[in-house]
């Protein structure tokens, strides 16, 4: 209990002034809790126990210390007594079965208590009787007057006074030379004369550091840190640990040193980034009148470390060695300054300037001991993470250490990894220093096994020595009657479908078509369509769609490029041909041209082609704006269809609906895989594919039950308000499938398939059967005699939850591009995990991860990849958190840089049509679902988004936004709420005028000024928290988010009231 005389107050020292923000931000929190548990065994001396525990209270003024604002300011109130009472709880009566449960819960229980730093007391201690003679003994200290150095001088003091009272002895310790509030004095004197040296040093070192360490995990950042966590405990083996300590005394660097060397290493395989920055507790007692005094002293030093170039391990120790000692010579500033001194933006959702730590302690310096009793520590227990991720180690003989973690990122199972990569980057660390950064070991011999072998053993036998043609012939054969194809109201049987591309192909033989020689396509979606692919296949040739949709300009370079001798099309086409320059293509008209056709034998021929030759050249778009032309083999086309038939069960029942331009290749699907099953092919008109309402209509009246559609598509059918239909199997592809759109169509049909795979392995590469949309959607696993790998920029696997680039080998790969040797060897590379001579893997450009579960999850393009003022952006979780607002249809994000260096977020939005929905709102419904740096700084409303032919998001077609710079000049207050808060942040931050959009921190507000604000408007009657305006840092944001709230709207009502009739008094007046 607190005994009331005349308490003096001092100002907080800097190191408390952090700790006392964050619990004015999150007073319910037990975060900066320091619980401390033993089980002591012996006959415990109950009254020496508590006698000793205020000998310590009354020597130590900090754990008398209450804190309060005064005129504004925080201050430190030291209370002339304190008397604290040990209560013991006696649960001897409890089974034994139970006891051990019911330690647990309250040792946990006990450290999650939270303290009021105003009221106080700030410690606690209790016994609990386990037994005649064992105790379980709780201590809980706020950290703002206790850190890990008090531990050590509590233990000391507590080992020597309860020996003296237990004993009746009389003990003099030494008198404390200075208590905690003259640190604070001094601290306040000396910054004037040295914290503008010490804080150059820092501006410097840190300039340009990245502002976010983006370690992959498991969840989303959320808007707000919860900072809800976990622990993880390991041990390094001994002879690890020893040969570690060895590697630091031979570079003459300390264990810290060369752990912490490690750790950075393993931060950068982890995130991929060479410039690494780590938070670090330094004890901060470098003075001898502070060694003996409890509270809290530790400071915190922001460790940058270059990693680029690849350096060997040597080398970054001897970066991390400079970096520390530099730092160590920097010790004096307080982290606090250091903040407010480079200026950080507030954000809520992380913690500025590191979001991961690493300490070293010594473990035998604070150990408990008391006369006559057995005294075990307790693991400490813990619901909470100060950051991201925190790693402290002790030494001893062997190394032991603790992972404290946020839950609100990272599953258990991740950590667990992420602490067998360190010991195993550790090992290969004493063993090879030399070794590069990249060549460092991580992964277990049972995650190498796992990654490169047991997911990817996906043999299957296929018939790899034939044709397609050959597959669709054994139809035929078994049901000739049967309905293969049909458009609008025309339908060829499977005899009738076979016998015209026969004719087709003994008239293109006697032209000279047959292997690998080239036949361009360019038709209307019909019945021609699939005559004309059927025919160039069975003369032995290589088919190359020409969408008669596409500019006339792409359609000229495709002939040219590839020197097509055939060319396919119909007589309404020929102007939309540039065939001027194609003087040596033999045309052929399927439609005008039929007659002649017609006479050649409906027969079956021998095309000569083996699974070896060209079925198909298909181009694609790109990166230097010239298309490329993708070389497909028949063996790859079989390998896919055979394994698709068995996958997705298809029979001689099924109907499967066309809507695919034949230019995108997964038009192979949707032509090919029915006719090898008997099934039949509706082929979809162009304009009927591209409307919403005729598709829907076309799905139902074809009673297909095989529909595959980019996600785009799939969302303007939704959008139809189309019912779905139960039999339906349901492919999506192309693009990624977002959370929102499976989740609807997990209701339209049978089963939901999510597809994935580059044009340049046969379609589809990977496949994920969606049972529920709880998280993002995976690709999948890898089809029938395809490998799967996720490699570094070395091409190393990376391991479980990394980030890595995927590469695709096995039977799907296509030969290369046509015409383009360098480019082929570029991206089609020899495979390193392959014992099959000339194995090759392909190098999609795509970023993804592994999960746990061995499905790979896709997380966007390399070229993609994009960084806002130094912050990573997650463009699709901002397109999933927009498409969650009831109004919202359809939204897609992008970083654009209409003027140089000037890169801005902007998100374009589809509304219902029945709603109404404002830029405004929407911007204010995001603040609260994301971190700052996720904000698009422009909303765009659109009809519908620009599509290519092939039907996926042409990103490139998308509008200039136009920004809405208003919110760089002044906007006055329009209401008297908004009116008063100004006045109380001009009052606040000492400038004359306050805008509407003003950022309170921009204006040089920080942390203080923040509890300052929420202090005048608690006078006035709003009841605003700190945590309120970190996140809504404007006023207009303020105030749109407080009169959301039932009893802030309230709040503002009334005062309203009352300037109102304020007002009018004045006037009479």
């Amino acid at each position: 209990m607190m005994i009331e005389e005349q308490a003096e107050t001092f100002p907080l020292s800097f190191e408390q002034q952090r700790l006392w923000f964050f619990q004015q931000l999150e007073p319910h929190l037990s975060l900066y809790n320091v619980p401390i548990s033993h089980r002591l065994t012996g006959v415990v001396d109950i009254t020496a126990l508590e006698r000793s525990l205020n000998a310590i209270v009354e020597r130590h003024e900090a754990l008398r210390t209450t804190f309060a604002m005064v005129d504004g300011q925080p201050v430190q109130v030291i209370h002339p007594t304190l008397h604290v009472k040990l209560p013991v709880t006696d649960i001897q009566a409890l089974p034994a079965s139970e006891l051990e449960a019911e330690i647990t819960r309250r040792v946990e229980t006990e450290a999650l208590i939270p303290f009021d730093l105003e009221t106080g007391p700030i410690l606690r201690a209790q016994l609990v009787q386990l037994g005649p003679e064992e105790y379980l003994f709780l201590l809980t200290v706020h950290h703002i007057v206790f850190d890990d150095w008090s531990i050590g001088i509590f233990y000391n003091e507590l080992q020597e006074l309860y020996a003296s009272y237990k004993n009746v002895e009389d003990l003099q310790l030494a008198e404390l030379p200075i208590q905690y509030a003259d640190y604070a004095l001094w601290q306040r004197e000396w910054q004037e004369k040295t914290f503008e040296t010490q804080l150059t040093y820092w501006k410097q070192q840190l300039k340009g550091a990245p502002a976010i360490l983006s370690l992959p995990g498991d969840h989303p950042h959320p808007p707000a840190q919860s900072y809800q966590g976990a622990l993880y405990y390991f041990t390094l083996p001994e002879p690890l640990s020893q040969a570690i300590s060895a590697l630091s005394r031979q570079e003459d660097a300390t264990l810290f040193m060369t752990l912490l060397a490690a750790f950075q290493v393993l931060l950068a395989r982890y995130t991929g980034q060479d410039d690494i920055v780590v938070g670090s507790p330094i004890v901060n007692r470098n003075r001898v009148e502070i060694e003996s005094v409890i509270g809290f002293f530790v400071n915190m030093l922001a460790l940058r470390v270059d990693l680029g170039g690849d350096p060997s391990f040597r080398d970054i120790l001897k970066r991390v060695r400079k970096t520390v000692l530099d730092a160590y010579a920097h010790v004096d500033l307080p982290f606090e300054k250091l903040i407010d001194g480079l200026q950080i933006r507030r954000d809520a959702s992380y913690a500025p300037l590191f979001q991961v730590m690493f300490a070293l302690q010594n473990i035998t310096s604070s150990t408990l001991q008391l006369s006559e009793l057995s005294v075990t520590p307790f693991n400490k227990i813990s619901r909470t993470a100060k950051y991201d991720l925190s790693m402290i180690m002790a030494s001893g003989k062997e190394l032991t250490g603790i992972i404290e973690y946020s839950t609100d990122l990272f599953d258990a199972a991740t950590i667990e990894r992420f602490v067998e990569h360190f010991q195993i980057l550790l090992e290969g660390i004493v063993s090879s220093p030399d070794l590069s950064l990249s060549n460092l070991p991580l992964l277990t011999a049972r995650e190498r096994q796992q990654l490169l072998v047991e997911w990817n053993t996906t043999a299957t036998d296929y018939p790899e020595t034939v044709c397609f043609q050959q597959l669709f012939e054994d139809q035929v054969e078994k049901g000739p009657a049967a309905p293969a194809v049909t458009f609008e109201k025309q339908t060829l049987t499977y005899r009738e479908l076979n016998e015209r591309s026969n004719q087709l192909a003994h008239y293109l033989q006697r032209l000279g078509v047959g292997p690998e020689v080239l036949v361009g396509l360019c038709v209307e979606r019909s019945l021609e369509m699939v005559i004309g692919l059927m025919g160039i296949l069975k003369a032995g040739g290589a088919y190359v769609p020409l969408d008669p949709a596409y500019p006339k300009e792409r359609l000229a370079f495709i002939l040219a490029d590839t020197q097509a001798p055939v060319l396919l099309t119909q007589q309404q086409l020929l102007q939309e041909l540039a065939l001027q320059d194609a003087q040596d293509t033999h045309v052929i008209c399927l439609d005008s041209d039929w007659q002649t056709i017609a006479r050649e034998s409906v027969a079956n021929l021998h095309s000569g082609a083996t699974a070896q030759n060209s079925a198909y050249v298909i181009y694609t778009s790109g990166s230097t704006g010239r298309p490329k032309g993708v070389t497909i083999p028949q063996q790859a086309l079989v390998n896919f269809l055979c394994f698709m038939r068995e996958r997705l069960a298809m029979t001689a029942h099924d109907i499967m609906l066309a809507t695919t331009s034949l230019s995108f290749d997964i038009a192979g699907l949707e032509c090919y895989l029915p006719l090898i099953t008997g099934a039949q092919v509706v082929v979809a008109a162009r304009e009927v594919a591209a409307d919403g309402q005729q598709l829907a209509a076309m799905v139902t009246d074809s009673e297909c039950t095989m529909l595959q559609m980019t996600p785009a598509a799939w969302r303007m059918l939704v959008g139809t308000g189309w019912q779905g239909n139960q039999r339906l199997r349901i492919l999506c592809g192309g693009e990624a499938l977002s959370q929102d759109l499976a989740r609807t169509l997990l209701t339209k049909g049978m089963c939901l398939i999510n597809l994935y795979g580059p044009t340049e392995t046969t379609i589809w590469s990977a496949l994920h059967e969606v049972e529920h949309a709880d998280n993002s959607i995976p690709l999948g696993q890898p089809l029938a005699n395809t490998q799967l790998y996720v490699l570094d920029t070395t091409m190393r696997p990376v391991a479980i939850g990394m980030e890595g680039e995927l590469y695709i080998g096995g039977a799907g790969l296509a030969r290369g591009y046509l015409n383009q040797p360098a480019l082929s060897a570029e991206r089609f590379l020899p495979d390193p995990f392959s014992q099959e001579p000339g194995a090759r893997l392909y190098r999609t450009g795509d970023l993804v991860r592994y999960r746990s579960s061995g499905k790979i999850e896709f997380l966007g393009r390399l070229d993609h990849q994009v960084k806002v003022r130094g912050f990573r952006i997650e463009l699709g979780e901002i397109e999933a958190t927009l498409r969650q607002h009831p109004a919202v249809k359809d939204a897609m994000a992008m970083v654009r840089e209409d003027t140089p260096d000037n890169k801005r977020l902007v998100a374009y939005v589809i509304a219902h049509q029945e709603t109404a929905l404002a830029a405004t709102s929407l911007r204010d419904y995001l603040s609260v679902r994301l971190p700052g740096h996720m904000l698009p700084s422009a909303l765009v409303f659109l009809a519908a988004f620009p599509l290519t032919p092939n039907g996926k998001v042409d990103r490139k077609s998308f509008p200039i936004p136009t920004f809405d710079e208003s919110k760089n000049i002044y906007i006055a207050p329009r209401r008297p709420i908004e009116a008063l808060l100004a006045d109380i942040w001009a009052a606040v931050l000492k400038v004359e005028q306050i805008g509407m959009y003003d950022n309170l921190f921009d204006l040089g507000g920080d942390s203080l000024h923040s509890v300052q604000v929420t202090v005048r408007a608690q006078q006035v009657g709003l009841m605003i928290t700190p945590k309120q305006l970190l996140r809504y840092q404007s006023i207009d944001s303020l105030v749109t988010h407080l009169m959301e709230q039932p009893k802030s709207a309230e709040q503002i009502k009334k005062i309203e009231r009352f300037l109102q009739k304020l007002a009018k008094v004045e006037e009479k007046i």
